[in-house]
């Protein structure tokens, strides 16, 4: 395993080397930044539905959650080159004669998304962290938030992973995988009509629903636990797929 390591910085240098990565955090930080801003003007000039609720729901919650659909929305094309680029361009051939296993490749690669992820959530937790340096939060609410974002990007992650390895055209993963991503995030309002068990079904299996759960600073293992199971099952997906393709070519 001690290609891993290697694989995720290089994955991590291409990235950077790319205009797409710059591109993508300078948007993210430049629309968050504006919706951080609103959320405290509506905090300053209060609604009467916002009565009774203090700084923490109303803009580290907001901002989180609108965080979440940002990320949503980037993730694909972060994910988009991880294998089908290396399919259009004739490399992956290269890597599967390599003497790296499977599994080091794709958790290498992987790890290597991770971190220029986590490097945009830190930038995006620097906002609602500012706010310490004027007034009180609540810190298991923030910690809360900026743990279920992490899960949130380790799913996306994972998802775009598995997807990048079912075709060679970029623009074909990044749809496939904004597409599977959004179904899971709505996938809620799905069982809104039927019965009760249907709706439980639906409502567990919903990004949404365990992310709400976490920002709103109710911390349950039940949540963490569903998105390990998403993130390590498309990892696994991963490593089925391109070791059948290399096995079988």
């Amino acid at each position: 395993m001690n290609s891993i390591l290697p694989i995720a910085l290089h994955e991590l240098r291409r990235l950077f080397k790319s205009p797409l990565a710059w591109i993508i955090l300078a948007v993210v930080q430049f629309l968050l930044a504006i919706f951080f801003l609103m959320l405290l003007n509506q905090f300053m000039n209060p609604v009467p539905w916002f009565a009774g609720h203090g700084l923490t729901e109303i803009v580290v919650a907001g901002h989180f959650q609108i965080a979440g659909i940002v990320l949503l929305l980037i993730t694909p094309f972060v994910t988009m080159r991880l294998f089908s680029e290396e399919r259009r361009t004739g490399t992956i051939a290269l890597l599967f004669s390599s003497p790296i296993t499977i599994t080091e490749l794709v958790l290498g690669k992987y790890l290597g998304i991770i971190c220029f992820l986590l490097i945009m959530l830190l930038f995006i937790a620097l906002m609602p962290i500012s706010l310490l340096l004027g007034t009180q939060l609540d810190l298991g609410q923030l910690g809360a938030g900026l743990l279920g974002l992490v899960l949130l990007m380790s799913s996306f992650a994972a998802i775009g992973l598995f997807i990048s390895t079912l075709t060679s055209q970029t623009p074909a993963a990044a749809i496939m995988t904004f597409g599977v991503l959004f179904m899971l995030w709505i996938l809620n309002l799905a069982g809104s009509t039927g019965s009760e068990v249907f709706r439980a079904i639906f409502t567990y299996l919903s990004l949404l629903n365990h992310y709400n759960n976490l920002i709103e600073g109710m911390f349950n293992s039940i949540d963490v636990i569903y998105y390990l199971i998403i993130s390590i099952t498309f990892i696994i997906l991963s490593i089925w797929r391109l070791d059948g393709e290399r096995l079988h070519p």
